[in-house]
Parts: structure tokens; sequence; C-alpha cells
């Protein structure tokens, strides 16, 4: 009988309870910081065409090369505001995407523009390589650029793998021999050569009327192109030549799909507002757990009518607050301080009135009072609101201290 009652009393204990409610909360915590840091922790390495993929199209081994060569590399997935105005913007658009994605995207330094080469799909045994299925069209790869960019502007390209010798247009060599695979070259009225092949068309080419440059061939910069020490050496002498020295080198991700957007959960997680969160959940934790514990015994209900001389002083307030005469009440309270302070200093009882009140005053004077009564006891009479009320009886009280010397 005593185990059925036993177990009847309840299905869990209270330590069960707590432990379960402890785990739902971090849980749901670990939940929330997941979801507003969830683009920052993808690895990236999908088999795209940007900084973060390693496939053979992609490019993360350049980042990786600058890095350790002491250069400054920033992955960008946002703007990279008025700090990374004079940094290198290398975009790597895919093929098929629209214009706007470069359009739409203002940087006041130099803006390098790999144009897309290959079209792969992903390779089935391991999700971060691909398999190349072909060149895109030259077309295709044009259209990732804006309008006025792109008019008047050809890419052309041969057949076949070939040695391919870059130099500068005054002939002086640059960088060194690299194998390409159906190699490309860019040109138009509106460029200015900056690269050219062994053939003199151009390779790399910069608008005659921005900072903008475009590489014709992806596979001088792509993870494909830095598996040769040539191949590498090229790659790092056509971003040199692009970018201001010293300056630090971007790769955009955003139009990947890794920027990192504005959430409210991020930015209440992260200073300055952290502090802020952090007292709400103390806040929030204290509430539960006065929920569950109470802190001393239950206020007991008083009568509905009080008893005593409480009751009758508070009744007695509450009528003269009633009335609004509370400030009809300073002048007497003076008089009463003045009757306190002369008993407490022992001044002649044969003192009354304006003997009295010139008898405090020389007393004051003496001991270094700030304010006679005299002038208290004016502003008593004076008083016309409540808040007046309040300032006399804070001075009295003030003089009082003084008189009766006992200031702290």
């Amino acid at each position: 009988m005593s185990r059925l009652s036993g177990s009847a009393s309840g299905g869990f204990s209270p330590l069960t309870m707590i432990v379960v409610l402890l785990v739902g909360v971090v849980s749901l915590a670990g939940l929330g910081v997941l979801s507003a840091y969830q683009p920052q922790l993808k690895s990236g390495n999908d088999g795209g065409g940007h900084a973060l993929s390693k496939s053979s199209i992609g490019y993360g081994a350049l980042p990786r090369l600058l890095s350790s060569m002491g250069q400054t590399v920033i992955l960008s997935r946002g703007p990279l505001g008025e700090n990374g105005a004079d940094s290198l913007l290398v975009l790597t658009p895919a093929a098929g995407a629209p214009p706007e994605q470069v359009d739409d995207l203002y940087h006041g330094g130099a803006t390098l523009i790999v144009l897309p080469k290959w079209h792969a799909a992903p390779y089935r045994e391991n999700p971060g390589w691909v398999t190349t299925l072909g060149v895109n069209r030259p077309d295709q790869a044009l259209s990732v650029m804006p309008d006025d960019l792109r008019e008047g502007t050809s890419l052309t390209q041969t057949s076949g793998a070939q040695r391919v010798v870059l130099s500068q247009p005054n002939g002086r060599a640059f960088g060194a021999p690299v194998t390409v695979e159906t190699p490309r070259r860019i040109s138009g009225a509106q460029w200015i050569p900056v690269v050219v092949d062994g053939s003199g068309a151009p390779v790399l080419v910069l608008h005659r009327d921005s900072l903008t440059y475009v590489l014709a061939d992806a596979d001088l910069v792509n993870t494909q192109g830095l598996k040769t020490l040539n191949g590498a050496k090229t790659a790092v002498a056509l971003i040199d030549i692009v970018r201001t020295d010293g300056s630090p080198v971007a790769f955009d991700l955003a139009q990947h799909g890794f920027q990192r957007t504005r959430n409210l959960l991020r930015l209440m997680i992260e200073p300055p507002l952290l502090g802020l969160t952090l007292i709400l959940a103390a806040l929030a934790a204290f509430a539960g757990w006065q929920s569950l514990i109470r802190f001393g015994p239950t206020v007991q209900g008083g009568r509905v009518v009080a008893l005593g001389k409480r009751a009758l002083a508070d009744n007695t307030a509450g009528l003269v607050r009633m009335t609004k005469r509370e400030h009809h009440m300073a002048s007497p309270y003076a008089l009463l301080v003045r009757g306190a302070v002369a008993r407490a200093i022992g001044a002649p009882r044969s003192l009354d009135g304006a003997e009295l009140d010139a008898f405090l005053d020389r007393v004051g004077a003496t001991l270094g009072a700030a304010r006679p009564y005299t002038v208290l006891a004016a502003e008593a009479r004076m008083a016309k609101t409540p808040g007046d009320l309040m300032r006399v009886a804070r001075d009295l009280y003030r003089w009082t201290q003084e008189m009766t010397r006992a200031r702290q």
C-alpha cells in the first residue's frame, strides 16, 4: 500500500525535472547560436568556383598561397566598406550569374573579374570534387559582366592544351610559361592590354574608364592552374600587377551564397549588446527560480478597515492629501523643529517668538550653520506646493543636524 501511494505522488523527481529543463534551455540556446552563424560555419568546399572551394575549378589555393607569402587576404562575405577601399577585390562569378551581381557591387579600389571557364558537375564519391564537362561558350562567360563592360568586348579561344608564355605589352617577360587547356583571350576598344600571350593577344585587360580588370582565362589563377610551380608564380604575378603594392586582396564570397547577413539574433549575442542579453537571461533565470522556490511565507491579507494609531495617522494624511493642503503643514512643522532644537541646545525657556528666533540665528552663526532659522521659517510660510513642503523639510532637517552637531 505504501509503495502504491509513493509511486502515485509524482512521475518524476524534482532533480530529474531540473536536469530536463537545463538540457532543453542549453539545446535551444545552442540551436539559436548555430542558426545565427550558419553562413559562417559552412566549409565552402562544395566544388564551386569561389575562394572556399578546393576543387580544380575553385580558387581555394590562391588565398592560401598569398597568405603563406605574408600577404593580407580577406574572404569577404559582404561589402568591404571604407576600410577596404584600397584593397583588390577579386570576383569569380559563376556561369549564368546575373550581371547585376557585379554591377551592384560597389568598390572604390581595383576590381578583378575572373571570367568563368569550365562547366562542371559534382563528383559523386567526393562532394568537394567536380567533373569537368567542357568549357563555357564565350558568350556565356561574358554574360556575367555588366552591359557597359560587355559592349564591344570579344572572347576567343583555341582548342587543345597549349604552352602559354605571357608578357607585358612592352615585351617584358611576365610570370612563367604554363600549359593551359583551351587558352582564352579578350579584346575590345574599351580595354587596355595589361598582360598578353605569345601571339600578342590580351589575356588580362584594364577598362579605360574605371579600375576594373578582367582575366580571360580562369586556369591562370584557379586551383588547377596552381598545381605546378610555374602556375603558382604566374598567378602571384597576375595578382601583383593589378593591385597596389602591399594592399590586401579580398575574394568575394557573397555572390556564391556565403554572405554575412544581418539578423537580430546575431546582433543580440555580439558586443555591444551581449551584456544586455546576459542580463536578460539572468533575469529570466531568476524569475524561473523565484517561481519554483517561494521566498518566505505567503503574505497574509490585512483588515479591510485598519485599527490603531497608525491607521488614524494614515487616514489623516490621506484626508490632507485629498484636500491638497499639504503645503499648509510647512509653517507648523517649522515651529515644531524650532522647539525641538531649542530644547536640544538648552535655550533659555523664557525666550519665545522673535526673541527665540534671534537667539537660534546667533547660535547658528556661531556653529557655522549654512542658513539662519528666520530664513527657513519665512520659506515655510511661503510654501505653495507639496514640492515646496519637501524642500522646507529637507532644509530644516539639515539645519537641525548643524545645530545639534549630528552631521556625519
